[in-house]
């Protein structure tokens, strides 16, 4: 069982118009997005530094890479933190790592947009097994995409498509152990759609079935929550985040 008691019941999250599903996206900051800060501009100097190659992809997955070595991951709740304020804590969520990577595109010129999707609370009943109760009936989730040449990639397929990622681990993401969401990007299958899915039925890596609703395309992740609000109200986000902010989601 999940809970509502804690959440914005009363917003209708309802997809957008259909001028969502066309948001071009942007490189211009936003205050999640402070790409002009002196801490985004250290860490795109450091990830061009340990990039593999000279093209886009490969300073992305250096600075995916440095995220998650310098960022600790915690379960924080505030999905509005700008990115410099996760990078002077030097700790954050699975969100707000994401939104940092997503500074150091827009840093380098890169456009991103957000694709936002609501996922059944259950899909953390492992990481919160005695505590199922307090968690979201629905989890608002601000999944990235990068303007990588002529098309919008998602951050699912940065470092390979999905049946090469699904084909090296099969299990998929299960929402448990030491590696979290954004950690699983490097080598997991994270398929909210069920793309994989064939004549033979879905792979064990489709999340489709935890996907309540398709919020659609964003131009930046503050839109997103703007329009749709955060997963939790304002109390429960500093009541939690007091109680969770600094324990370890790895």
């Amino acid at each position: 069982m999940t809970s509502i008691v804690l959440t914005p019941w009363w917003r209708h999250r309802r997809p957008a118009s259909a001028r969502a599903g066309e948001a071009p996206g942007s490189a211009v900051p936003t205050a999640i997005l402070d790409w002009r800060h002196e801490r985004v501009q250290e860490l795109l100097a450091d990830a061009r530094s340990a990039a593999s190659g000279t093209g886009e992809r490969s300073l992305l997955l250096a600075a995916h890479r440095l995220i998650s070595e310098r960022v600790r991951a915690v379960y924080a709740l505030d999905d509005a933190q700008s990115a410099s304020r996760t990078l002077a804590r030097r700790r954050g969520s699975c969100s707000q790592r994401l939104a940092v990577l997503e500074a150091v595109a827009r840093a380098a010129g890169i456009p991103t947009r957000v694709r936002g999707l609501l996922v059944d609370g259950s899909f953390w009943y492992p990481r919160f097994p005695r505590l199922r109760h307090l968690v979201p009936d629905t989890v608002v989730l601000a999944w990235p995409e990068f303007r990588l040449g002529e098309e919008w990639v998602g951050v699912s397929e940065l470092y390979a498509p999905l049946g090469s990622l699904g084909e090296a681990n099969p299990a998929g993401f299960t929402n448990t152990g030491s590696q979290t969401l954004f950690e699983a990007l490097a080598s997991t299958a994270v398929d909210w759609d069920g793309s994989t899915c064939g004549a033979d039925g879905c792979s064990s890596f489709d999340l489709s079935a935890v996907v309540r609703r398709d919020l659609g395309r964003f131009s930046s992740r503050d839109e997103l929550f703007a329009a749709h609000g955060q997963t939790l109200c304002r109390p429960a986000r500093i009541a939690g985040g007091a109680l969770l902010g600094r324990r370890s989601a790895a």
